[in-house]
């Protein structure tokens, strides 16, 4: 076997084997041919395997250090297909720059002398590298028409994406236009509110100070008006003193306390041989303001009484029948006067649909409560209702057999006393906390009792008034 030198091609060339070259070898048979091997073989010495593998391992390490041609190829397929996805246009000019087919030509030429110069195994190598190279430039053919076609594609898009952009940037811009004028004109608006305000401040400031003369000028007014209306009450009564001590030269007996609603009157004597108050028989009475209408109220027999709404406008008198069959007057002076603010305090109450009230229970039926609790008084706009907690001690609707009144006996605490009668037979003399929580729940009731047409009041106080 002759061996056959294999020459370098080049640095860019490499010759990948999958494997070490196979040698055969046979043994040679008892008694066949041995004179003509041995004068075959004669002068030649077969390598021993140790030879053929270093051999073996210098010829890889010498095509390490070159380019095969499939990698080549692989690596020209791979920047291919990188070059079909550059839309740049100054990098794909710049990869269309290069002269492919000629590359392709250099290649196979090199591949052609590479095959004449090679045999064996090595040679198959390089025709089949050659025809890889013819397919690859085939394949390149048919690449180079589609990247034109794409080229054609993105900058028909490219086009319309730059023709989209100056749309949109067109439509921002008219956009940014009109939120400007919108905002200048916002801003003239808001500067226009400011200085309408500041005015307006200006002018609150102004009437502010001029209601706060105007208060503090009622404010002297009215205290002058008190200050008048108790000297002309003062005056009043001193003038009907007189004219009972010109009619009647002995005038015995004349009220005490202030004329007005939430306060209460006690008959005293105002002459030495006047009797004693409490053992003389009394009667009050509702005097209209004309003089002509008397009305007697039921069950007001005692020396002290607490004038109610219902009196309110008119004048109170008392009657003194003396043991000796005579009688005696003593009157108000002037008509009973509203407690003050007790007007819009009901009203607001009537808007809240009802109130409740701390009440102290002193009678049931007449009879006095030995154990006196707190109690709660509901004046609802449908019924009353009396409670402590959960107990119900009455509830009652308006109806024509109910009665509610301010109490009609005497003690000090007769301007904050109630009589309420729930139903027939059953019947309470209440306490409040104080006077105007009394006449507020006598007046709400009886406005709530209207609505419902009820006439709500007193002891036979129905029947003499009418109304």
């Amino acid at each position: 076997m002759q061996r056959v030198a294999v020459h370098s091609v080049g640095a860019d060339v490499n010759f990948v084997s999958n494997r070490f070259p196979i040698y055969k070898y046979k043994k040679k048979k008892e008694g066949e041919g041995e004179d003509e091997d041995e004068g075959e073989d004669e002068g030649f010495e077969l390598p021993s395997k140790r030879e053929m593998v270093a051999r073996e391992a210098a010829q890889l390490l010498e095509q390490q250090k070159r380019l095969s041609v499939r990698d080549l190829a692989s690596k020209f397929e791979k920047g291919l297909a990188a070059a079909t996805k550059l839309s740049d246009e100054a990098r794909f000019r710049d990869t269309a720059a290069l002269d492919r087919q000629v590359l392709l030509k250099k290649l196979r030429d090199v591949l052609e002398a590479l095959r004449g110069r090679v045999a064996g195994r090595n040679k198959d190598d390089a025709e089949e590298a050659i025809t890889m190279v013819e397919a690859l430039a085939v394949q390149l053919t048919q690449r180079e028409g589609e990247l034109l076609q794409e080229k054609a594609e993105v900058r028909k898009l490219a086009a319309l994406f730059k023709q989209a952009s100056d749309d949109a940037r067109r439509m921002v811009e008219e956009a940014r236009a009109v939120a400007h004028a919108e905002i200048e004109v916002a801003r003239l608006a808001a500067l226009r509110v400011e200085q309408a305000l500041e005015e307006q401040q200006k002018l609150c400031k102004s009437t502010e100070k001029q209601v706060m003369d105007m208060e503090h000028e009622l404010e002297g007014l009215r205290l002058q008006l008190v200050a008048k209306s108790a000297e002309a009450s003062s005056l009043r009564k001193e003038l009907a003193i007189t004219r009972r001590h010109e009619q009647d030269k002995e005038h015995l007996y004349e009220l005490e306390g202030a004329e007005c609603l939430g306060s209460y009157l006690r008959i005293i004597s105002c002459s030495e041989t006047a009797p004693d108050i409490y053992k003389c028989s009394i009667q009050w009475y509702r005097i209209s303001l004309e003089g002509s209408k008397k009305e007697l109220i039921s069950g007001a027999t005692k020396a002290e009484y607490a004038p109610e709404p219902f009196d309110v406008g008119r004048f109170v008198q008392a009657e003194i029948h003396l043991s000796n069959g005579r009688k005696a007057i003593a009157s108000t002076t002037a008509p009973i006067d509203p407690a003050p603010g007790l007007g819009n305090y009901v009203e607001a109450l009537v808007g809240k649909a009802g109130a409740e009230f701390n009440v102290i229970i002193i009678q049931i039926n007449g009879d006095d409560v030995s154990t006196q609790s707190i109690h709660n008084f509901h004046v609802g706009k449908m019924r009353i209702k009396l409670r402590k907690g959960r107990s119900t001690k009455a509830k009652e609707a308006y109806s024509a057999s109910m009665q509610l009144c301010g109490a009609r006996g005497g003690g000090n605490a007769a301007a904050q006393g109630l009589f309420w009668q729930a139903k027939k037979g059953l019947s309470f003399l209440l306490v409040f906390e104080s006077e105007r929580e009394r006449n507020a729940a006598i007046m709400l009731a009886r406005r709530f009792a209207f609505d419902c047409n009820i006439m709500l009041a007193g002891p036979d106080d129905r029947a003499p008034l009418g109304t």
